[in-house]
């Protein structure tokens, strides 16, 4: 019997994700790049899990799935391959947020108190300063979010693609899609250079890519890119225990406006470098890095951790990401063209989200009850079909 055929278009971390949950289903997948896996937005990133950010709705019942799925998939790949896993990085080293004014104080304990389902915890400022010890003492409010996790991002698309290789998935990277082949109303492959690729079924997984991948296919969505950067330390191994951000970052997160939104997140990673965002604008693909936005950056940081002053600022680096009007995922099968799907849209939490995604994406398409309600990610929408139809 002929397996179905899925090509996945993209192999950041959520086509690397579909593609293992799909092969692991029983599909016969090929994972189809431009580039090289990773190589987009997944590795410009920082490898949160969050649910700390995210106020009540589906996207919150996504991360609470994914945060779940996450140590389940670093187990799996653990039995098959160890130093896989070790790539990923993952660590389940919690979030604390605080605010530094009065107002915040109250606006972060009512949205604290909105997320049904997730642990946050108030801090007292013992608490907090044993937790933070290089934290500015100059805080309002502050919540730890013990769910919080992170990831290693390229390492851990690295390892999603890999278990899928082997489980008998393909990988085709320096192949652009440039359309695709339909008969009746149906995709049945995509076109790259000098070939067809057939497919039963294509998931446009693209990232900020997938609004111009759509449109080649003949279905355009509204994805766009929004912007972001972030500083890397020299290493400080210790110095932040924890993902630490300012309440206003999700504010940031839910803005509309394309201009410069900035607000300070700060984190470590296993090798010891800090993290320093983070921003967010609408510049298309402009890849310029801007001492500004950069200064922005840095000006907030410092009022969290002051001792971050003298400290060497290693690189900079700067990432797009898969942007919706409506600020939620898109996933699901496009109503103008049958069998096309698309999992993409989830702007700044692409990484943590990822592995959700991939197993929805592998209950709707086995006819499986899906492990939460889907509707407000659905194609349909006028967030994701009105400026793209326009």
């Amino acid at each position: 019997m002929n397996r179905t055929r899925v090509v996945v278009l993209g192999a950041g971390i959520v086509g690397a994700a579909c593609a293992r949950e799909l092969t692991l289903a029983g599909f016969d997948v090929v994972v189809v790049d431009r580039g090289r896996p990773a190589g987009g937005t997944t590795s410009h990133g920082e490898g949160n899990i969050l649910v700390s950010d995210k106020g009540p709705g589906a996207e919150l019942d996504l991360a609470k799935l994914s945060t779940a799925l996450w140590p389940q998939v670093v187990a799996e790949i653990a039995d098959e391959d160890a130093r896989a896993a070790s790539s990923i990085e993952y660590d389940p080293k919690g979030g604390i947020v605080v605010a530094t004014t009065d107002d915040g104080a109250v606006a972060l304990a009512a949205f604290a108190a909105s997320q049904t389902g997730v642990r946050a915890e108030p801090l007292s400022h013992k608490e907090l300063a044993d937790a933070e010890p290089a934290l500015t003492r100059d805080v309002t409010a502050a919540f730890h979010y013990p769910e919080d996790a992170q990831v290693q991002p390229a390492g851990a698309a690295l390892a999603l693609l890999g278990s899928a290789l082997r489980h008998g998935a393909q990988l085709r990277f320096d192949t652009e899609v440039v359309g695709a082949t339909v008969h009746n109303g149906r995709i049945t492959g995509v076109r790259v250079p000098g070939e067809v690729i057939e497919a039963d079924v294509v998931v446009n997984a693209a990232g900020p890519w997938a609004g111009q991948v759509s449109a080649r296919l003949g279905a355009p969505i509204a994805v766009r890119p929004r912007r972001g950067e972030v500083l890397v330390t020299t290493p400080m191994p210790g110095v932040v225990r924890h993902k630490v951000y300012d309440a206003d970052y999700v504010g940031a997160v839910g803005a509309d406006s394309g201009e410069l939104q900035t607000s300070a997140v700060v984190e470590s990673t296993w090798g010891g470098t800090v993290l320093i965002g983070s921003s967010r604008r609408r510049v298309e693909f402009d890849d310029t890095i801007r001492p500004e936005v950069l200064s922005a950056i840095a000006v907030k940081a410092l009022r969290l951790f002051p001792s971050l002053a003298d400290v060497a600022i290693m690189r900079a680096y700067g990432g797009f990401r898969p942007y919706v009007d409506d600020h939620l995922p898109v996933l699901g099968e496009d109503p103008r063209l049958e069998n096309l799907w698309h999992a993409t849209g989830h702007e700044g939490a692409g990484i943590g989200l990822s592995v959700g995604t991939a197993r929805l994406l592998r209950e709707l398409l086995t006819g499986t009850e899906p492990a939460m309600p889907v509707g407000e990610f659905t194609v349909d929408r006028s967030a994701v079909l009105a400026e793209a139809a326009a």
